[in-house]
């Protein structure tokens, strides 16, 4: 068996759990996956040479997908350098280069450590002193900010870790009310303090709720404020000030939520939010019903953060932990008929 194949896992066995995930993912990216492969199968009539024309017409295909021109370039220019050795493709074939250079940039040059089994994210593996682990959720209005933050908590909760919940979005009185909603819908507190409060103190008031109840997680809801705003950076950095004051590290993680159907302009405000503040990780939501997860390759390769969970379904298990090549395999499978 192929390295790559040994890559992409077809000699592990699967859990059931596992099986499950992965028949949501395929189903979640439908339409990314439909997109991508029939733009590719248009550059192709039988057997083609790898030379420029196709490369051009392999570049427009991948910039239709949303995969991102910089992105592209940089797939695009891997794949002129396999030309020298690699004369004539078929459409499989350039299916499976595709799929390894799309692992280059989500998983590194090293790919021989994607082959030891993937390690989602674990609230274990932070070191948090004897506090409480702390999340801070930042991300424009309609995202799916809260509504993350409420399928996060229930994922943490079915975990077997207690759970605080902070509702620092006091610009809008409908954040804080959904999020009470869904603290409710999972079993979880929330602290608030109604729209208008300043979001420190609330960030303050639920860390200082949660030291006491010995909490294992807290989430912190932030206000979904432009991208572009000076503001954002300076109400984040009073959040964390105020934050580290009780918890020394706090907050341990900053998560950006974008939205995966909004295509390019996820990249954008992902880019833009990492130069505002310090972002640690991406939750990417909305990737069922679009045609634009493409976008999350340019998200990973351009921003340069690891994205830790996707959004592909409306249920609470449909925020899923972000495996790359799981994610690589739904969107371009290795069989055309897949």
């Amino acid at each position: 068996m192929s390295f790559f194949k040994r890559l992409f896992g077809k000699d592990k066995p699967k859990t059931e759990s596992q099986v499950e995930k992965k028949t949501t993912l395929d189903a979640g990216l439908e339409k990314s996956k439909s997109s991508v492969l029939s733009r590719i199968a248009k550059v192709f009539t039988g057997k083609r040479k790898i030379d420029d024309s196709l490369l051009e017409d392999l570049e427009e295909a991948l910039m239709m997908s949303d995969v991102g021109v910089d992105t592209t370039d940089s797939i695009i220019e891997r794949l002129r350098k396999r030309a020298k050795w690699e004369a004539f493709v078929d459409m499989d074939e350039l299916v499976t280069m595709l799929r390894e250079e799309m692992a280059h940039l989500l998983v590194g040059e090293d790919l021989k450590t994607a082959l030891t089994e993937h390690k989602s994210f674990s609230l274990d593996n932070i070191d948090s002193g004897d506090g409480p682990v702390v999340i801070l959720v930042v991300g424009v209005n309609g995202v799916g900010k809260t509504t993350s933050i409420g399928k996060l908590a229930h994922k943490f909760k079915s975990e077997g870790k207690k759970v605080v919940l902070g509702a620092a979005d006091t610009f809008r009185a409908a954040a804080v009310e959904q999020l009470i909603i869904w603290g409710d819908r999972v079993g979880v507190p929330v602290i608030s303090q109604g729209m208008g409060a300043d979001p420190a103190a609330v960030a303050y008031d639920t860390l200082e709720s949660a030291k006491a109840q010995k909490v294992d997680v807290v989430i912190i809801d932030t206000a979904g404020r432009l991208h572009n705003k000076v503001g954002l950076m300076n109400e984040l950095t009073k959040i964390k000030t105020v934050m580290d004051k009780i918890i020394p590290g706090a907050p341990h993680e900053v998560w950006l939520v974008i939205d995966g159907s909004t295509g390019q302009n996820a990249l954008l405000q992902a880019t833009q939010f990492s130069l505002a503040t310090s972002i640690t990780g991406l939750v990417v939501t909305k990737l069922d019903g679009t045609a634009k997860g493409g976008a999350v390759i340019a998200v990973c390769d351009q921003v340069k953060v690891p994205v830790q969970f996707i959004g592909v379904g409306e249920r609470m298990e449909d925020l899923q932990d972000f495996n790359p090549l799981d994610f690589i395999d739904s969107l371009l499978p290795d069989s055309l008929e897949k």
